[in-house]
């Protein structure tokens, strides 16, 4: 299982004071000299983050997967297309959000999504559709072409209850072995920490996890690298 590192919340430290500091490619560096296995970062529509030059500068330096995600606006997805990462995750958003809840409407947004999908693909981007752990949304997501999906995993990261915690990590299973019966690339995250990775590490076939947040989290007391550290020993060692 592969880990790709979300850096969004290191632009979220520099935003604070609209400064340089923390420098997002010094921290993707870091990040890649750790050994995570790519870079993952979301540029919103009103930029609360990641900035337009951060995504140009992370594909001009960083050699490792990148892994772009953004909504469905013609704006961002054509600056998608300009970079060329190696795959563009759609996500759903909404300015009120503090961060991104719940996944794509794949039935619901079949015809805008597959709008800006056969472009991404002709450049020979690997397209990732964002939901839920639903069988009919990834039903959908085979339909209409798309090479992976993203299995949103944050109801089961945020439930407290052992047994309802327990019925969702099933519901993820169930997820992740229909996805690979219909051929699909499975990634997942939101919410994935120190604690809650290891149930998620040992389902068979997720192929990646995307974890940020709890990272850049862990750094403060840690440092970057070691933080990295420690998740890439969750996800590759698969053991409690």
């Amino acid at each position: 299982m592969k880990l790709s590192v979300n850096i969004d919340h290191v632009a979220t430290l520099r935003q604070a004071r609209k400064g340089k500091d923390p420098d997002l490619l010094q921290a993707a560096f870091e990040v890649v000299k750790a050994g995570a296995d790519g870079i993952t970062f979301h540029l919103r529509e009103d930029r609360r983050h990641i900035q337009d030059e951060d995504v140009y500068i992370l594909k001009k330096e960083i050699k490792k997967p990148l892994n772009f995600e953004c909504a469905l606006n013609e704006e961002i997805i054509n600056i998608v297309l300009n970079i060329v990462p190696e795959w563009a995750t759609i996500v759903p958003e909404r300015r009120e959000e503090l961060t991104t809840e719940g996944g794509l409407d794949v039935i619901g947004l079949k015809d805008k999504i597959m709008k800006y999908l056969s472009p991404l693909k002709d450049k020979g981007i690997k397209v990732s559709l964002f939901v839920e752990p639903e069988k009919n949304q990834i039903e959908a997501a085979k339909e209409i072409g798309a090479d992976a999906i993203e299995i949103h995993t944050g109801n089961y990261a945020n439930l407290i209850d052992p047994f309802k915690k327990e019925e969702e990590l099933n519901k993820i299973k169930e997820s992740v072995a229909f996805a690979k019966k219909n051929g699909l690339i499975i990634h997942a995250g939101h919410g994935l920490n120190y604690e809650n990775t290891y149930d998620i590490v040992n389902i068979k076939d997720i192929d990646e996890l995307s974890i940020g947040h709890s990272i850049i989290s862990r750094a403060v007391f840690v440092g970057l690298y070691t933080a990295v550290k420690e998740m890439i020993n969750i996800v590759k060692n698969k053991k409690a």
